[in-house]
């Protein structure tokens, strides 16, 4: 494997130059991913898979490290008409997170989408309480990995990121199997990428198979 360069923001890369093998699936895409975590000293480590593409990959993660598994939900706050385009994101009990620079290119304000933001709280909580079933979480004094199944704009995952450091983690990271290049330097906690390819696209372009996963499938997942 080639020399991992570290970006000025703390992040590492995998530098991704003429043809890139696609994953074939999320799970293959997981265990590539845990060989890169698994270079590294963790702590206690709780792996928090982002419902319901990220969860999949976590579960690879978890098993090569040791590791608990468990999720994070975060729901993305759509633009107006285009829901596909997330402006922010927001969790089961945090506040939400916005890019202010997507605000300003679509002329938004917080206030607009408080409604949109209240729907998708309450959708979070309904994720968050059937993926957990009321078991406790202990995050304190452990190294926490997000995984999810890509880094496009990276939004869900700030808001994840956000609700995480509220309950005191020894460190936290973001780890995806591949990830546009321009959303890594957004973050302030490292972010680990298999794939950091040129011309990114989309999540799905770097996957044979990407099929929708379902509450079924992350529940199986989780067991």
């Amino acid at each position: 494997m080639p020399s991992i360069p570290r970006s000025p923001h703390g992040q590492e890369t995998r530098s991704v130059t003429g043809t890139v093998k696609r994953f074939a699936n999320r799970q293959e895409a997981g265990r590539a991913l845990a060989a890169r975590l698994a270079t590294h000293p963790w702590h206690d480590p709780l792996i928090l898979g982002l419902p319901r593409g990220g969860v999949p990959v976590a579960r690879e993660v978890a098993t090569a490290l040791n590791a608990q598994l468990d999720v994070v939900v975060a729901r993305k706050i759509g633009a107006p008409g285009k829901p596909e385009y997330g402006v922010g994101a927001v969790t089961a009990d945090s506040e939400p997170i916005y890019d202010h620079r997507v605000l300003r290119a679509f002329n938004l304000t917080e206030e607009q989408l408080a409604s949109t933001c209240d729907e998708e709280r309450k959708e979070a909580e309904r994720r968050t309480a059937l993926y957990r079933n009321e078991k406790p979480l202990r995050i304190r004094d452990r190294d926490v990995i997000v995984v999810d199944d890509g880094l496009a704009t990276g939004v869900t995952a700030k808001a994840a990121l956000h609700w995480i450091s509220k309950h005191d983690p020894r460190s936290t990271t973001l780890a995806v199997p591949v990830a546009a290049r321009e959303s890594l330097t957004t973050f302030t906690s490292p972010v680990i990428a298999v794939l950091t390819p040129r011309n990114f696209g989309s999540v799905s372009r770097w996957y044979e198979s990407f099929d929708q996963t379902t509450d079924d499938e992350v529940l199986r997942a989780l067991e």
